[in-house]
């Protein structure tokens, strides 16, 4: 029951029959779990802390619904009272009615969950808590703010080895992702992150045997430097009084600073800008449930795919990027429409066009992508035409509690994203773990993920076990060329998952490949390599 029409219940008078709820678009088939575009590394990281390593895969789905519970009502009759207290909602002797909700405060019920581990540091009001909380500061505004500040993280170490035919490499590599977050409220928050172990896709680590991949030895990239930097928040949130009841429009919200960004799930933007966000959110178009909005200004630290150095993604130092960027919830799908464009003095200018529909038929869930890049000069180092249409299926197989996914993509002439994080390697990396960088490291991907004149494909099983503590995934992939320079490949590859305690997580991967040249002026290829990693969380 909509939580409004609960609201209208409990007004009416005693033994007042219950209204009958008009049909709304929560009735029927579920509608897909829409992630907030946009969404920051520290966010998905502050989730993961707070529920510890039962979810070892970063890129698993969380789809942890927090629907709002109601009590049942029954048609011409009061509601149901099983406690035969005051506290159900009824009146008292004297007339008195009496709230459903208790003020007495209890503790969070976690029968089935495990307890939320200590964050790194943790200041002002604890997340996740209860109890009453403190007055706060009221601003000159009229809002309130209740600071609290975490400071929390993720160290990934790993031993990997490559033998890609024309070369090898073996490797000790770190990674460190660390964050603080200070909540001022509900809505507006300060986040800073660093990643000192890494800087522009290269990463601090000793390399036993590197034949083809550059010097054997210690690989400093240590650094100070600010990975992330943003403030965000809601204008109406903020400025409280310019609309006492909430009926103007002032509901705006913004991010200003250096945020992570994803939209089109990478295939437009994956990368950390230096960028100014607007959204207007919760507008209802007839016949959707929910709007969304974000006109984007990137200013600074935009990386784009360079040619004439093989492909990698490194920064324009003088592109502008502007986005208009549109999420609709229809009642059987979600719906994305964006628009980029980037200018820059070098390279070339680009203009790009993401369309994407998630939704589900009966059991099965799938996800369409189509993605253009148009260069609107003569194509540079940086701007290239091309398209890219895309699309993955996937369900639960009967008696199971696995993950069965199918994958496939087509890329004409040479697709590129407007903006990408140089240690992600191609826009295909969302079509399969065979495809996907591990973000660590020179090893890169199985199969190319470079989006050029290509037709290929995954399919895979995601197998949990011990309540999805253990988890084995196994992939097949390939790729065909649909020019004479472009080889055909095929790769499989198995990973091994297993949350240890609290706070980490085995990683194991072994994988194995054949590249094939066939009129590309190059000798066939057989690829294998291995990697063990440890995740700690923190």
């Amino acid at each position: 029951m909509p939580v409004w029409l609960y609201s209208l219940v409990l007004l009416l008078p005693l033994g007042a029959p219950s209204p009958d709820p008009e049909p709304s678009l929560g009735d029927g088939e579920p509608t897909a779990l829409v992630v907030p575009a946009g969404l920051s590394e520290a966010s998905r990281s502050l989730r993961t802390a707070a529920d510890g390593a039962d979810t070892p895969d970063e890129d698993e789905s969380e789809d942890q619904d927090g629907k709002i519970s109601t009590p049942k009502t029954k048609s011409g009759t009061d509601d149901e009272d099983h406690s035969g207290g005051k506290e159900s909602g009824q009146h008292s002797a004297y007339g008195v009615h009496v709230p459903r909700l208790s003020d007495e405060s209890g503790p969070l019920v976690l029968d089935g969950f495990p307890e939320r581990p200590k964050p790194l540091i943790e200041l002002g009001e604890p997340f996740l808590g209860t109890g009453t909380l403190k007055p706060g500061l009221e601003l000159p505004t009229g809002a309130v703010w209740q600071p609290a500040f975490l400071a929390f993280g993720t160290l990934r170490t790993a031993a990997q080895a490559l033998d890609a035919g024309t070369g090898e490499v073996a490797e000790v590599v770190a990674r460190l992702d660390l964050f603080g977050n200070l909540a001022l409220s509900g809505t507006e928050r300060l986040v800073i992150g660093l990643r000192s172990l890494d800087e522009d896709g290269q990463f601090t680590s000793y390399v036993f045997d590197s034949d083809g991949f550059g010097e054997d030895g210690y690989r400093d990239r240590l650094n100070l430097n600010i990975g992330s930097l943003f403030f965000e928040g809601d204008f109406g949130e903020i400025f409280p009084n310019l609309s006492r009841d909430d009926s103007s429009r002032t509901d705006w919200g913004f991010a200003i600073g250096r945020q992570p960004l994803i939209f089109q799930e990478g295939l437009l933007i994956n990368d950390v800008i230096d960028s100014i966000g607007i959204t207007r959110n919760t507008l209802l178009p007839k016949n959707t449930s929910n709007f969304r909005t974000t006109f984007l200004l990137g200013l600074d630290d935009i990386d784009r795919t360079d040619s004439s150095i093989g492909r990698r993604n490194r920064e324009d130092r003088d592109a502008l990027l502007l986005a208009v960027l549109t999420s609709t919830d229809f009642r059987a799908t979600t719906l994305d429409v964006d628009l980029a464009y980037v200018d820059t003095d070098f390279g070339g200018d680009q203009a790009n066009l993401g369309v994407s529909a998630v939704q589900r038929f009966g059991k099965i869930s799938s996800s369409f992508f189509a993605a253009v890049s148009q260069s609107t000069g003569d194509e540079g180092d940086l701007a290239a035409d091309g398209v890219l249409v895309a699309g993955e299926l996937s369900w639960i197989p009967v008696a199971t509690y696995d993950h069965l996914y199918v994958t496939a993509f087509a890329a004409l002439d040479d697709y590129r994203p407007i903006a990408r994080d140089p240690a992600l390697g191609g826009p295909l990396g969302r079509m399969g773990i065979n495809f996907a960088s591990v973000g660590i490291g020179s090893l890169g991907a199985p199969l190319s993920n470079q989006a050029r004149d290509v037709v290929g494909g995954a399919v895979g099983r995601q197998f949990f076990f011990d309540k999805t503590r253990r988890q084995l995934i196994i992939e097949a992939g390939f790729r065909f060329g649909l020019e004479d320079d472009i080889s055909n490949q095929f790769a499989g590859t198995a990973r091994y998952q297993m949350a240890v305690g609290r706070r980490f997580v085995w990683v194991f991967d072994v994988f194995g490949g054949r590249r094939e040249f066939d009129g590309a002026g190059g000798e066939d290829q057989t690829l294998l390599g291995g990697r063990v990693e440890l995740v700690t969380k923190f």
